[in-house]
C-alpha cells in the first residue's frame, strides 16, 4: 500500500501569529518568559507535547485559540516577549566584523533544547552552549549535525531496576526543524558516495537566535532502506555504520553548506567525528581551482579548528583498514595522494601497516588549532598524542585548552534569574559578555537568596515525587510502592544529587560503598541527608548498567527507602530541576578521566554546591570558598585503593564539614556560612565558566585569527598556501641532511644570576639556506638527563660559514638557579607558518 503524505499546520488566530515564529526558534529555550507565554496558553497541551512549543500549538483546540485572541492582557505579554525577541535579533552584538564567511561547527549531537531530542549527553548539550552563545555574541558561526530519526534511548527500568530502552520516532513536523526548499518550493538536496552508493540527504535548519543549525537527513524516498538507516539512530549499530554517518556528517555537511550559499572559511570540528570533511575541503580546491593535495592542504590547514574530548586513547575512533579502503581508496586517489601516506594521517606509527585508522589523529594533523577541554586535559592531551610530535617538550606540543563553559540563561532556574535581573540589572541580558557584573553577587541579601533556594528545592521535591509515581506505575509497582512514592524526600533536607552517563569511571556508588555509614547519615533525626541519583548508562554498558540496579536496590531497602531515590530517563527537565532545587552536587569520577564535565559548573551557577574530585573543570576551580574536593588530586594505580581511600574521604567530608555548614543555623535560621559558598560559588564561576567566556576564548584564539589566515591563504590565487607547500616541500626533501655537527660553550660549569651564556653551533642544512630554518637554543631547567621543564627558546643568529656548515651563536642570561641546561634543535621557519611545530620536521643535537 501506497501512502501520499501531507502535511497539515494549526490555524493559529492573526494576533497569536508571533507565537508561531517564537516556537520556531530555539531563542525561547534561554527566555523563560517566552516559554510562559506557551504554559499560560494551555499547560496540559504544554505537558502533553513533553514541553515542546512548535507540537504544542497542534494540540491547542481552536476555541482556546480563538478565546486567547481576545484576551488582552494575554496579547500584551506577547507583544512584551515579541518585542524583546526582534530586540536579540537586531541589536548590535560583541562581533563587528564581516559575516561574509562562516565559521562552521560541525558536531555529532546537540542538546538544544528538551523539544529536539538529538543528543546523548554532554558533548550534546556543550554543542548546543556553544550555537546559543555564538548567537549572543553574534559570530558568524553556523551549526552542522545529523537528523536523527530515533534520537538516542528513552530510559526505563524493569520490575529489577535493569535499564531497559526504547527509541521512539521523532516527528520533524511538530518540531522547532523546518526543511530547507529553493525559490519554487523544492527541498534542497545533496549527494555523497559512501562505498559503492550515493546517499542523497534533505536539509533541515534549526533556528538558534541569530545563527542557524543544519541537519542532514537520509531517511528519504530517494534512497534504499539501507542507506536511509544511516540518520536513523544516534551512535547507532556497528563501526562501519558510524564511518558512514561520519562520511555524511563531514563531507555532506560541507556539501550543504554549499547548497545553501554558505562559505565554511574556518571549520571547527567537536571531536574527531566529523574530520572527513578536511578531504572534501581540499577535493573541492583540487578540482575546482586546480591546486595540488599539498597546496590544498597548506591553504587550509591554518582555517581548520579541533576540539578532542576524550582524554583515553581507547575512546578515540578508530576505523579498521579494510573499511578506510572500502570508503575511500577512490576518493584518495583521485586527490593524487598516495594510499599509504593518507593512511599515515591517521596513525601515531605511520609504518605500523596494521595499526587502525584514527580520527582524532587525522584531524590533529591537519588542523592547525588543537584544544582539549580543561586546563587539565589539554595536560593529558599532550601526554596522550606526544608521540605525533617526537622531539617536543611536553609543553611545546601544539595542544592547548580551552575550558568548557555554560550558557547561563539555559541553565540558571527563572527565580534566580529574576533575582540576578533585579541586582545586576539590563546588561546581564543585554551584554552577555558583561562578566565582571557577577561582582554584584555581594548585593543580594542572604535572606533573598536562601528563600530563592528553598522555593527551588520545595519544587524538586514535589517534581521528583510526582516522577516517581509515574515510574512506579509504568513498572507495575504495587499500590503500596505507588502511594509511598508521594511522601519521599523531604524539602527541608540537605539534598545531594548525582546525576550524569552511568560509565563506570564516573564510580556513581561510591558512596553506597560503607552503607553503614551512610545509614547514619541519611537517619540522622537533626541534620539527614538525601539523595536523588539520575543518568543513562550506554545501551551496551553492562556495567553501567548494574550500577544503576545497585542504586535502585539500595533504594528499595526499608531502611534507605524515602531517603534516596533514582529518576528514569535523565533529560533536559529532570536536569534543570536537580541542578536548581539540590544542595550540593556530587562527581566522583577517577582522574584524570573527566575531561571537563559541565553539570557541577550549571549546578554552581545556579548556586548548588560542589563536591568533586579534582578532576576536569573542578581542577581548575575549586578554592575552599566555593565548594568541597574529595582528596587532593592524586592518581591511583590500586583502583580498589582510590576507592577505597576516596569514598572514606567522602564520608568525612559530609560529617565534619558539609552537613555541619548547611544545618548550623543563626536565629534567623539562616546557614550563613553555606549562603556566603553560595554567594562566591555563583560569582566565580559565573565569570570564568559561563560559555561567553568559552566563545570569547575560542574566539581570541581561534576563530578570528583563522579566519584573517582564509583571507591571506586564498588571496591572490592562492599564492601564500601555494608559496608555503613549495616551502615545505622543499624542507622535507632535504630534512634529511640536516645534521647539527657541533654545539660549544666556552665557559665555567657554574654560574651565578645575571652571568651571560654563550653558546655556539655549526648545522649542516644541505640545500637549505639559513632563512628556511630556525635553529633555537632551548635552556632551562631539567628535571631528568634528556627532559627540560617548561624551558626557554631563543633564536641563534648564523654568522657566517665554516666549510660546508653554517655557524651559529647566541647569549642568553642566566636568570634561574638550580640544576640547568641547554640544547640545540633546528625547526622550519616560514612567516606564513602558524607555528613551527610539523611532525617530523624537528632536530636536536
Amino acid at each position: 500500500m501506497k501512502i501520499f503524505s501531507y502535511t497539515v499546520r494549526p490555524n493559529i488566530p492573526e494576533p497569536l501569529k508571533p507565537l508561531e515564529e517564537i516556537s520556531q526558534n530555539l531563542w525561547l529555550s534561554w527566555n523563560f518568559n517566552a516559554v510562559n507565554l506557551f504554559i499560560r496558553l494551555d499547560y496540559e497541551a504544554w505537558e502533553k507535547s513533553h514541553q515542546n512549543p512548535a507540537m504544542m500549538l497542534g494540540l491547542v483546540s481552536q476555541e482556546r485559540l480563538n478565546e486567547a485572541a481576545l484576551d488582552d492582557s494575554f496579547l500584551a505579554a506577547i507583544s512584551m516577549v515579541y518585542e524583546r525577541f526582534k530586540r536579540y535579533k537586531s541589536a548590535e552584538t560583541w562581533y563587528q566584523g564581516s559575516r561574509d564567511n562562516t565559521i562552521a561547527y560541525f558536531s555529532m549531537e546537540y542538546g538544544l533544547d528538551v523539544s529536539l531530542p538529538i543528543f546523548s549527553g554532554g558533548l550534546g548539550i556543550l554543542s548546543g552552549d556553544h550555537m546559543k552563545t555564538s548567537s549572543d555574541l553574534g559570530l558568524p558561526l553556523t551549526g552542522v549535525g545529523l537528523l536523527y530519526r530515533q534520537g538516542y534511548f528513552v530510559q526505563y527500568l524493569n520490575q529489577d531496576g535493569y535499564q531497559q530502552e526504547m527509541y521512539p520516532e521523532n516527528d520533524w513536523y511538530n518540531m522547532p526543524v523546518e526543511l530547507c526548499r529553493d525559490k519554487d518550493g523544492i527541498p534542497r538536496t545533496v549527494s555523497v558516495d559512501i562505498g559503492d552508493s550515493q546517499v542523497v540527504v534533505h536539509i533541515w535548519e534549526v533556528k538558534v537566535g541569530r545563527n542557524s543549525l543544519y541537519l542532514l537527513d537520509a531517511n528519504i524516498d530517494d534512497n534504499p532502506e539501507e542507506l536511509r538507516v544511516i540518520t536513523a539512530a544516534l551512535y547507532g549499530g556497528d563501526a562501519e555504520m558510524r564511518m558512514k554517518q561520519e562520511i555524511l556528517l563531514g563531507i555532506g555537511g560541507i556539501r550543504a553548506l554549499r547548497c545553501l550559499g554558505i562559505n565554511p572559511a574556518v571549520v571547527h570540528m567537536n571531536e574527531g567525528h566529523s574530520a572527513f570533511l578536511i578531504l572534501e575541503r581540499v577535493r573541492e580546491l583540487v578540482k575546482d581551482h586546480g591546486l595540488t593535495y599539498g597546496e590544498a592542504v597548506q591553504v587550509l590547514w591554518p582555517t581548520n579548528i579541533f576540539t578532542t574530548h576524550t582524554p583515553v586513547p581507547a575512546g578515540n575512533e578508530r576505523f579498521p583498514v579494510y573499511l578506510m579502503e572500502k570508503y575511500f581508496m577512490k576518493c584518495v586517489t583521485d586527490l593524487g595522494l598516495a594510499w599509504e601516506d593518507f593512511l599515515a594521517l591517521g596513525r601515531e606509527n605511520p609504518g605500523d601497516q596494521g595499526e587502525p585508522f584514527c580520527m582524532t589523529l587525522f584531524a590533529f594533523r591537519l588542523s592547525a588549532y588543537n584544544n582539549g577541554v580543561s586546563r587539565l586535559h589539554g595536560k593529558v592531551s599532550r601526554e596522550m598524542w606526544k608521540n605525533i610530535w617526537p622531539g617536543l617538550n611536553l609543553n611545546e606540543i601544539p595542544i592547548t585548552h580551552i575550558t568548557n563553559g555554560v550558557h547561563p540563561l539555559s541553565w540558571i532556574s527563572h527565580d534566580m534569574v529574576d533575582l540576578l535581573d533585579r541586582y545586576f540589572g539590563p546588561r546581564f541580558y543585554e551584554e552577555p559578555t558583561s562578566l565582571t557584573l557577577w561582582n554584584r553577587m555581594d548585593r543580594i541579601s542572604d535572606e533573598e537568596l536562601w528563600r530563592t533556594h528553598e522555593r527551588r528545592r520545595e519544587r524538586l521535591v514535589a517534581f521528583t515525587r510526582q516522577n516517581l509515581k509515574k515510574q512506579l506505575e509504568k513498572r507495575g509497582s504495587s499500590e503500596i510502592s505507588i502511594a509511598h512514592a508521594e511522601d519521599v524526600l523531604s524539602p527541608y533536607t540537605l539534598t545531594i544529587s548525582f546525576a550524569r552517563r552511568f560509565a563506570t569511571y564516573k564510580r556513581a556508588t561510591l558512596l553506597l560503598k560503607d552503607p553503614d555509614r551512610l545509614l547514619k547519615l541519611v537517619s540522622d533525626p537533626q541534620r539527614p541527608i538525601q539523595l536523588i541519583f539520575a543518568g543513562k548508562a550506554h545501551p551496551h554498558d553492562k556495567p553501567g548498567k548494574e550500577l544503576i540496579r545497585e542504586i535502585v536496590h539500595t533504594a528499595s531497602r526499608p531502611e534507605f527507602r524515602s531517603k534516596i531515590v533514582f529518576l528514569e530517563n535523565y533529560e533536559m527537565s529532570i536536569s534543570r530541576h536537580l541542578l536548581s532545587g539540590s544542595d550540593l552536587w556530587l562527581n566522583t569520577p577517577r582522574r584524570p578521566l573527566e575531561a571537563s564535565g559541565t553539570s557541577g559548573i550549571k549546578a554552581a551557577i545556579n548556586g548548588v554546591l560542589n563536591v568533586s574530585i579534582l578532576d576536569g573543570w573542578w581542577d581548575e576551580a575549586w578554592n575552599s570558598k566555593i565548594g568541597w574536593a574529595i582528596g587532593a588530586g592524586e592518581e591511583y594505580e590500586d583502583q580498589n585503593l582510590q576507592d577505597e581511600v576516596e569514598s572514606k574521604a567522602l564520608y568525612d567530608l559530609l560529617e565534619r564539614e558539609i552537613v555541619p555548614a548547611f544545618y548550623d543555623r543563626g536565629r534567623d535560621n539562616l546557614p550563613r556560612e553555606w549562603i556566603g559558598k553560595m554567594k562566591e560559588c555563583m560569582r566565580v564561576i559565573g565569570q570564568q565558566f559561563s560559555s561567553q567566556r568559552m566563545l570569547l576564548e575560542y574566539s581570541d584564539k581561534f576563530y578570528l585569527p583563522a579566519l584573517k589566515h582564509y583571507g591571506v591563504f586564498t588571496g591572490e590565487n592562492f599564492r601564500v598556501g601555494k608559496d608555503l607547500a613549495k616551502y615545505l616541500d622543499k624542507v622535507r626533501g632535504e630534512w634529511g641532511s640536516v645534521k647539527i655537527q657541533d654545539m660549544c660553550c666556552s665557559d665555567s660549569p657554574v654560574h651565578k644570576v645575571g652571568d651571560r651564556l654563550k653558546v655556539d653551533a655549526h648545522v649542516q642544512l644541505g640545500r637549505l639556506s639559513p632563512e628556511d630554518v630556525a635553529v633555537e637554543l632551548v635552556y632551562g631547567h631539567i628535571v631528568s638527563r634528556d627532559s627540560f621543564e617548561n624551558p626557554l627558546r631563543t633564536e641563534m643568529a648564523p654568522i657566517g660559514k665554516k666549510g660546508d656548515s653554517t655557524a651559529y651563536s647566541v647569549e642568553v642570561i642566566c636568570e634561574q638557579t638550580g640544576k640547568q641546561g641547554y640544547s640545540v634543535r633546528v625547526i622550519p621557519k616560514h612567516p606564513h607558518l602558524i607555528h613551527p611545530f610539523l611532525p617530523g620536521l624537528i632536530k636536536w643535537l
